[in-house]
């Protein structure tokens, strides 16, 4: 249990450091405003979750998920995490749960966001 634990830290520091770095890079060629880092990190975090996902299984290296999953990609983005489960659900047919999901996944969450901004500028503003 305590390798799986090592996995997710030595996965999620790189994946992190990865994430800097791309934020870093997409300033120097994006239009200032949007936030195309994250999103650029997002998309290909994702796009990477899939790809691993059915590596993993077909290859059967599983063993490699604390590292690259949970903890690379989980780094790198916490979006792959989320749209790995939110395809999940649709491919396993529960179209409207999935549906559910993306909706309160987004909606709660910004509005977790908010109301942390709220609260803390209440405390420190």
């Amino acid at each position: 249990m305590i390798m799986s634990f090592l996995q997710v830290a030595l996965g999620g520091a790189i994946g992190a450091i990865l994430r800097f770095a791309v934020g870093l890079g997409a300033l120097r060629f994006a239009a200032p405003g949007f936030p195309v880092g994250v999103l650029l990190v997002n998309v290909l975090g994702s796009f990477l979750m899939g790809v691993f996902a059915v590596y993993s299984f077909h290859r059967g290296v599983q063993h490699l998920n604390p590292l690259v999953m949970t903890g690379l990609l989980g780094g790198f983005t916490t979006f792959s995490a989320f749209s790995l489960e939110a395809f999940t659900l649709y491919e396993r047919g529960h179209i409207a749960t999935a549906g559910l999901y993306v909706s309160l996944s987004i909606v709660l969450s910004l509005g977790a966001l908010a109301l942390g901004v709220w609260v803390a500028r209440g405390l420190w503003a």
